[in-house]
């Protein structure tokens, strides 16, 4: 349920509108294309976490596997990925509560900050106390909407024939083109990435490696259905030409099923949506920091534990972060907000392609006997390792050479090489420092 809170946010009840619009029925396509790529990674996390039993932190199977210097530059880029999802998703939910409240926007940002602050100060149960009923009412609300759905399109409840027809009318399936498709591929990629979150937390279970284990496969699939699902039928109620950007395409499904009163209820779960995935930027930001403190990457002092059991500092130092990110979209929303933003938009596949050459160097280090005793292993290795890797990479050039997305590219390649260049810097003033070795 984590796992699920943290991926199924406003991307899915919002933004799908915008690739819908510019793919067509076709986009269900691009959505199973990127999510086979990110159910990949997490085979391979899956198949990490067993044979690395003390391994309990998603940055550090790139650490062990690659060096420190790729610990530190995983553990950062996520971190950094996490806290701008912080401000992002507050100002979206204080965008939603302006028609109820009226204060700024801002002044209710900075209210739900210290309100998901104060929750993940309480204890790792709290978390997921609340990250289970956020992502409860979410999966509930897409379940009924996808039994109403199916209803409606084969004729059950339509009071007339099936609308199958909308799959192709308006120019086909594929209506602008498979170039089209492709290039979604690149935008609903980051709506779906986050089940990673399952590694993290994880850790704090009761057995860490087999939750991972078990985790790992069966969410990401829950995950494809929700969203493969509910894409899928909503371009099968309403045709394709009446999304608009921008609006919920849930909504106008519901509306075209004559729903009138879908609009007030869809505020109410995105709000929960934007909440839950809020919650859980706050809890792997904090957790990652403490992993990075632990390992001498970060300051020391981030690795105290509060009576509870909670990285409070690092959870404060999260809460910090979010809200200098609040204050720049008040002060400069177009430039320093928007470089923020954009520094972050590639980031998320430069760590999970780190993350696959990390699995993939670990099994080559592996003898045969050894893998051939682990129970979770990689499917078709090494083909679909490099798969994985080549489907990512492709996301890659195709950001760079779509004119909507190439400054998100080139400014997350500024961000990259700034982490690299701390890494090594890092790991050079540690040599120095460190002890010599005794003389043999």
């Amino acid at each position: 349920m984590i796992s699920i809170g943290g991926i199924i946010g406003a991307g899915l009840f919002v933004a799908s509108s915008a690739t819908i619009a510019a793919a067509g029925p076709a986009i269900v396509l691009s959505y199973l294309i990127a999510g086979a790529m990110v159910l990949l990674v997490m085979r391979m996390l899956g198949e990490m976490a067993i044979a690395l039993p003390q391994v309990r932190s998603f940055p550090d199977f790139a650490r062990v596997a690659l060096g420190d210097w790729a610990g530190f530059v995983v553990g950062w880029l996520y971190w950094y990925f996490w806290i701008i999802v912080v401000p992002v998703e507050a100002i979206a939910g204080a965008v939603l509560l302006h028609g109820w409240i009226a204060l700024p926007t801002w002044v209710i940002g900075v209210a739900l900050m210290v309100v998901m602050t104060g929750v993940n100060l309480l204890s790792a149960r709290s978390y997921g106390e609340f990250e289970f009923w956020f992502a409860l009412i979410k999966v509930s609300a897409i379940i009924a909407f996808m039994l109403t759905a199916v209803a409606w399109v084969f004729g059950l409840t339509s009071g007339g024939a099936p609308t199958w027809a909308n799959l192709v009318s308006g120019g086909g399936f594929a209506p602008k083109g498979w170039q089209a498709v492709l290039a979604g591929v690149t935008s609903v990629f980051f709506a779906i990435v986050g089940a990673e979150i399952t590694v993290v937390a994880a850790a704090e279970s009761r057995e860490p490696v087999r939750a991972v284990a078990r985790m790992s496969i069966s969410v990401m699939t829950r995950i494809l259905i929700f969203y493969v699902g509910s894409i899928f039928l909503i371009v099968t109620v309403v045709p394709w030409q009446q999304i608009v950007p921008g609006h919920s395409p849930f909504v106008a499904a519901m509306n075209a099923m004559h729903f009138e009163w879908a609009s007030n209820v869809m505020t109410f779960i995105i709000l929960t949506a934007v909440l839950s995935c809020m919650n859980s930027a706050y809890y792997v930001t904090s957790r990652t920091l403490f992993s990075l403190a632990a390992r001498g990457d970060a300051p020391r002092a981030l690795v105290r534990l509060s009576g509870r059991g909670v990285p409070a500092y690092s959870v404060l130092m999260g809460s910090v972060a979010g809200l200098a990110g609040i204050a720049a979209q008040v002060i400069s929303p177009q430039l320093v907000f928007r470089f923020l933003v954009d520094a972050s938009g590639a980031l998320v596949v430069m760590i999970y392609i780190l993350i696959a050459l990390a699995q993939i160097r670990l099994r080559r280090a592996r003898s045969a006997e050894q893998q051939a005793a682990l129970p979770v292993q990689m499917w078709l290795y090494p083909y679909a390792s490099y798969a994985a890797v080549a489907g990512m990479a492709t996301v890659l050039l195709a950001m760079a050479f779509t004119p909507s997305m190439a400054h998100e590219f080139w400014t997350s390649l500024v961000t990259l090489a700034l982490a690299l260049l701390a890494a090594w810097l890092h790991v050079r003033r540690r040599a120095a420092v460190a002890p010599p070795a005794p003389a043999r």
